[in-house]
């Protein structure tokens, strides 16, 4: 089954389609003479028919083509079948196309097939109907002029099948416009196979139908295969081009430069694409103020570009445009459209600010300060509450001495001007301030940032008040010299009346003086020494002595100063040297160093020279002095010096001349350690204070003591007498002295206690027998007959005698005389006394007293500590008048 061909009557669109190809290809070329071939009614597929001459033709051919597909034609002019052919009419015609490329000419040969004409008959039920195993018409393309005015229905075209030359076959079709929506668009007559149209057609809604054709005999058998056949919508031009947005918004800068881009329009076009129905073209129809001409449109892009640099938001903020877009190019039967494009101008700093005035005055009273004196205002023309508004002040000149800061008020736009730091008036009566204003944003223009218009002068004017006295400077120096006489005047503290600049009127008092050193004199505030200033006395000794002192006016009105005295350091103090006494280990160690210190400045001090004054010949013989730094010497002996307690005067004298001389104890001791020698006649050359003297004669009158208890004890333990309990208890008085030395107390049974290494405990009763076992020694003591109540052991040198408390018992008779008593005691008592005499490290100490202990209550005699309140100078005679303090003890030992 094909479309019918040549045969068909050319009508409608498609004969104006098949007109417009042959046309075009047929523009430079002739027809040839006319060639007839004759055939039989039935043709085989790819079979010869006949040669054409073509070469007689057009000779220089190089494309061969033929109008009918089921003929193709070779370049030596034969034709043959594409496919099986069956000729339903007695004749039947095709064309071969001859054309040349490079001269764009062409030729046509008509070819002309005749056979006998046969007579058709209906097809049988038994026969088989012819069938081709494949298409061989290829549907010429078929189209419709959309919108068409018809006469309606209108012809399109004839499909016609190979069957119909050998069977009656009747046709129809099917697709979209048929059986689809839209529906019944298209029909095809039966028994003729003519396609119809029934109503106008919308190509931008339809562009093309696909239908399907068929051709079948009358009781249903398909005579030929399914023809498809496309029918073509050929636009026209139909829609206007519409822009995608009705009114367009941009926005525009006031400093852009020329050529900047404003904004982008579009339109689009229903119409075919890639066809002048929807070639568009944009314009500017108006602009709106309408001069100058400020903006361009690109006719194929519509980007909107400026064309001049006068936009100025501050004369005209927003223009509006008149877009519009036409078709077929912009020909003027070309279809239009329009829109409408808002181009608001923004704000640029191209405006510096300016002051209302160039000058402004101010008023504030001294002293006051964080207030607000002055509001300056400014004008801009930008636009309000932005940055290119918005100001920044500054000040140029004037506040070199920060009393003033000016900051802007963000709602109004003013310059606020403080004073944040007072003023005198006495200093200045006025002050003059130049002030500068500039935007926050930067300037978008070339034009100066500082010109006559952005700067103005203010004129602040500072009002006078009656003030109270000034302490100023808040700390004065003054020096003095050291020992000063008591009474001497010095110029002290000034302040003044900052209306006079004059201290007349004032009075000063002092309010603080670490010491006490210094009185103020009211009226002149001059300081006079109450005391000896020293320096050295002053720690630490570097640092200022401060006097904090009060100034007061007429009006009771104060301030407070401070007054620095530098106290000036005069040699006053000679060197003095630390140790007193030292002992050297012979011949173990060869010397000893002596140090010295001055508590004077250092320019008073080292270094120091160290000497032997005129001393004895022994001494200069055994001993001599050998500088060791600035601050020491080393004082070393002979190889023959004995070994005994030295005596050695040496001077030290200070850089200035001011020299001392100590005289220094020296035991030069056979030993290996210091702590190992004995202290021997510690008080040959010794000057003894008042108290080591009354720490004496007290030891000298316990020693007493404990003579009389032992002798009362004996004789009482001969007469086999008890004393009573309760009367020692209530008469005894605890006593200690000062070291070195032992506590001696006596006992409730009338013995000599005894403590040792400031131990509180004793021994009492008799005496008993002591043994010495491994350097260790017991003292056996006995209270009562025979009794042995605890032993007491010591290790080494160590002593610990336990005292023994028991009952009314008798007392025996003393197994040791006093005498061996005395002798056992004495070498450890002064042991004891050499140890009390050395530090920690076992080395001999310069002063080692030990303060009394609590002595406790109960005793109506008090305590013998009294005692020391006697003088040196009173000798002996004190122990006439020792009573009621030993009274008691005397009853208790003379009562048999």
């Amino acid at each position: 089954m094909a479309a019918a061909g040549p045969r068909r009557s050319v009508s409608g669109a498609a004969c104006r389609q098949l007109l417009l190809t042959l046309v075009i290809f047929s523009l430079a070329g002739e027809a040839c003479k006319k060639v007839i071939l004759n055939v039989p009614s039935k043709l085989e597929a790819d079979k010869i028919i006949g040669r054409v001459n073509l070469e007689e033709c057009f000779r220089s051919a190089d494309l061969i083509q033929s109008s009918d597909p089921d003929f193709r034609v070779l370049s030596d002019g034969s034709v043959y079948t594409a496919r099986a052919v069956v000729l339903s009419n007695e004749k039947r015609s095709f064309t071969i196309w001859l054309s040349d490329k490079r001269k764009q000419t062409q030729k046509e040969v008509t070819v002309l097939l005749e056979h006998q004409e046969k007579v058709l008959k209906t097809r049988h039920t038994r026969e088989t109907v012819l069938r081709r195993a494949k298409r061989r018409w290829a549907p010429i393309p078929c189209s419709m002029q959309e919108n068409s005015l018809g006469p309606f229905p209108l012809f399109l075209q004839q499909v016609e099948s190979d069957a119909a030359q050998n069977y009656t076959v009747f046709y129809s079709i099917s697709g979209r416009g048929v059986d689809q929506e839209p529906l019944n668009l298209f029909y095809i007559e039966r028994d003729t196979g003519n396609l119809f149209c029934t109503q106008p057609v919308d190509r931008e809604e339809y562009d093309v139908f696909d239908l399907i054709a068929y051709a079948s005999t009358a009781d249903g058998y398909s005579a030929d295969l399914p023809l498809p056949l496309p029918i073509r919508v050929e636009d026209e031009n139909d829609n206007h081009p519409v822009f995608t947005e009705a009114i367009y918004n941009f926005e525009v800068s006031e400093s852009s430069r020329l050529g900047t881009t404003v904004g982008v329009v579009c339109a689009t076009d229903r119409d075919e694409p890639d066809t002048m129905h929807t070639r568009l073209k944009y314009s500017i129809l108006q602009q709106t103020p309408r001069s100058p001409g400020l903006f361009s449109v690109h006719p194929s892009t519509g980007v909107i570009t400026t064309v001049s640099h006068y936009l100025d938001r501050e004369v005209v903020d927003k223009y509006s445009l008149i877009m519009k877009v036409q078709d077929m190019d912009g020909q003027f039967f070309g279809l239009i459209g329009t829109s409408t494009c808002i181009i608001t101008v923004t704000d640029s700093n191209d405006n510096a600010p300016t002051f209302r005035q160039n000058a402004y005055e101010a008023f504030v009273e001294e002293n006051a300060f964080n207030v607000e004196i002055l509001r300056i205002p400014v004008e801009d023309k930008d636009l309000i509450n932005t940055a290119n508004w918005r100001v920044d002040f500054t000040i140029l000149k004037g506040n070199e001495n920060g009393h003033f800061k000016i900051s802007t008020d963000k709602e109004t736009n003013e310059g606020v001007l403080c004073v944040v730091k007072p003023l005198n008036y006495e200093e200045n009566h006025q002050v003059n301030l130049e002030i500068g204003v500039n935007n926050e944003a930067p300037f978008t223009r070339d034009i100066p940032r500082v010109t006559a218009l952005n700067r103005a002068l203010v004129t602040v004017h500072v009002r006078d008040l009656d003030e109270g006295p000034e302490c100023t400077p808040a700390a004065q120096y003054v020096r003095i010299k050291e020992n000063l006489a008591v009474g001497s005047k010095i110029d002290g503290y000034k302040a003044y009346d900052p209306e006079t600049r004059n201290g007349n009127g004032l009075r000063y008092k002092k309010l603080h003086d670490p010491k006490g050193w210094i009185t103020i004199d009211e009226i002149s505030g001059s300081i006079i020494t109450s005391k000896i200033l020293d320096r050295e006395v002053e720690t630490p000794k570097n640092e200022l002595y401060n006097i904090t002192v009060l100034a007061i006016d007429k009006d009771n009105r104060s301030c407070t100063g401070t007054l620095a005295v530098d106290i000036e350091d005069v040699n006053d103090n000679p060197p003095e040297i630390l140790q007193e006494y030292v002992v050297i280990c012979k011949p173990k160690m060869g010397y000893t160093d002596i140090l010295a210190v001055d508590p004077d400045e250092p320019v008073h001090g080292a270094p120091f020279y160290f000497s032997l004054p005129n001393t004895s010949p022994e001494i200069s013989r055994l001993w001599s002095l050998t500088k060791v730094n600035d601050t020491a010497a080393r004082l070393s002996y002979q190889k023959n010096a004995g070994f005994q307690e030295y005596t050695i005067p040496i001077t030290v004298k200070d850089r200035a001349g001011q020299a001392a001389t100590k005289l220094l104890r020296v035991n030069l001791c056979e030993c290996t350690h210091p702590a190992q020698c004995r202290v021997t006649s510690r008080s040959a050359g010794v000057v003894l204070g008042k108290w080591a003297i009354l720490a004496i004669l007290l030891g000298i009158a316990l020693l007493f003591s404990v003579l009389l208890t032992l002798v009362c004890g004996v004789f009482g333990a001969t007469k086999g007498k008890r004393f009573p309990e309760d009367l020692a208890q209530q008469n005894l008085i605890i006593s200690n002295t000062e070291a070195p030395g032992d506590d001696r107390v006596c006992s409730a049974n009338g013995f000599m206690t005894q403590t040792a290494n400031n131990s509180s405990q004793g021994f009492c009763g008799t005496m008993g027998s002591g043994m010495k076992n491994g350097g260790q020694e017991t003292i056996e003591m006995v209270k009562g007959g025979n009794q042995t109540l605890e032993s007491c052991r010591g290790a080494g040198h160590h002593h610990t005698l336990d005292s023994c408390r028991g009952g009314h018992t008798e007392v025996d008779n003393c197994r040791y005389t006093y005498s061996e008593w005395h002798s056992f005691t004495q070498p450890r008592l002064g042991e004891k006394l050499h140890r009390c005499n050395h530090n920690e490290d076992h080395m001999p100490s310069q002063d080692y007293v030990l303060t009394y202990n609590y002595e406790g209550r109960g005793s109506p005699a008090g305590s013998v500590g009294c005692c020391s309140e006697k003088q040196e100078e009173d000798g002996l005679d004190f122990l006439n008048n020792l009573e009621p303090k030993f009274i008691t003890l005397a009853e208790a030992c003379t009562k048999r």
